[in-house]
């Protein structure tokens, strides 16, 4: 159990990690994107983490510029695509992490049973004196 938590705190520690210390956004203005599809993608990837099952995301989209705003509307459905599709990923990769520890953890509980009930129905009892 112990391991799992190391594994979802990775996980965790590596989806904040990939916020930096620049933002999308500003990462997107600086390589020439327009602003309007900058907001767009912002708000879609925020949308599509909690879509994608992001307790710390919150939905967001401004309907009145997304219905108006062509630009904005692209940014926010590639963004949503995106993040959606990252979020997804990174849940699978827990959930993966966490059923292998259950199945590791399993097999040595088995093998531990296996172990103790070895000697069933054999005669230790000349052992006890090789033990003194």
């Amino acid at each position: 159990m112990r391991k799992s938590i190391l594994v979802l705190s990775f996980a965790l520690c590596a989806s904040l990690g990939l916020t930096g210390c620049t933002s999308e956004k500003q990462a997107m203005l600086e390589k020439g994107y327009p602003p309007a599809y900058a907001d767009g993608y912002d708000d879609g990837c925020n949308s599509g983490k909690k879509a994608g099952g992001d307790m710390f995301s919150q939905f967001a989209k401004n309907i009145n510029r997304y219905d108006n705003d062509k630009t904005y509307q692209e940014g926010w459905d590639d963004g949503f695509k995106q993040c959606k599709s990252e979020q997804l990923a990174l849940q699978k990769s827990i959930d993966q992490s966490i059923e292998q520890q259950k199945l590791y953890e399993q097999q040595r509980h088995d093998k531990e049973i296996e172990e103790k009930h070895m000697l069933d129905g054999v005669d230790t009892s000349g052992l006890e004196k090789l033990h003194k």
